[in-house]
């Protein structure tokens, strides 16, 4: 119900016709619980819209567009796949055209979706480092919620084998731990930081453990 009232009003405000909200929420509903998804899910989409709105209160920037790249960033999601962003994009360019939601919102959309393409930002853009925080917001969280993403990665990843996607993950967190900084704002950076970068060495610890 929480989700549905955030896609509602979301909506109501360009103006939608209300049966045409309840079948478009559906419709991403359907896709976000797909079978194969353990961690690309609605929960996933919740936890990125809580934070956005939680710093978007102090930046008070145009919402609408961050909102709708929370909701979009992962409708096309294959593991096999390397242009998921780029179908992602050309998903949510389609629909929103049907709603006759401007041309500019949805190129801000589609523009922040390709930002999760390779997570980096320009340091004069505020709007995709709150986005993309929020969509990294996960690397910091508590040690329950971290291993229920952990193993909801693995499980996406479930057609690799183990020493291939241990390798393979392990090179990805390294990337993260070389940034001077994983997080943008200085809200999710004094919140998060540390205890991201500790969640990353002890996954790749237990990534190197597996493989010995």
């Amino acid at each position: 119900m929480l989700l549905q009232n955030k896609w509602r009003r979301l909506l109501k405000s360009f103006d939608i016709d209300e049966k045409i909200i309840n079948q478009t929420f559906l419709e991403i509903v359907a896709i976000y619980k797909c079978q194969k998804r353990y961690y690309h899910n609605l929960k996933h989409i919740q936890e990125m819209l809580q934070i956005v709105e939680n710093l978007n209160s102090k930046y008070r920037l145009e919402q609408s567009s961050l909102e709708f790249a929370v909701w979009f960033h992962d409708i096309v999601y294959d593991t096999q796949a390397h242009d998921n962003e780029e179908k992602s994009a050309n998903y949510v360019r389609d629909l929103l055209s049907l709603l006759n939601i401007p041309d500019s919102t949805i190129n801000n959309i589609c523009r922040l979706i390709l930002t999760t393409k390779h997570h980096k930002v320009f340091e004069d853009d505020i709007e995709s480092q709150i986005f993309l925080d929020a969509d990294l917001s996960i690397l910091g969280s508590d040690a329950q919620r971290y291993r229920e993403y952990m193993l909801g990665i693995r499980r996406e990843y479930a057609w690799v084998q183990d020493n291939e996607y241990n390798a393979l993950r392990s090179q990805v967190l390294q990337t993260f731990l070389q940034r001077a900084r994983i997080f943008s704002t200085s809200e999710l950076y004094n919140q998060l930081e540390l205890v991201a970068r500790n969640n990353i060495k002890n996954e790749i610890t237990s990534l190197s453990n597996y493989n010995q």
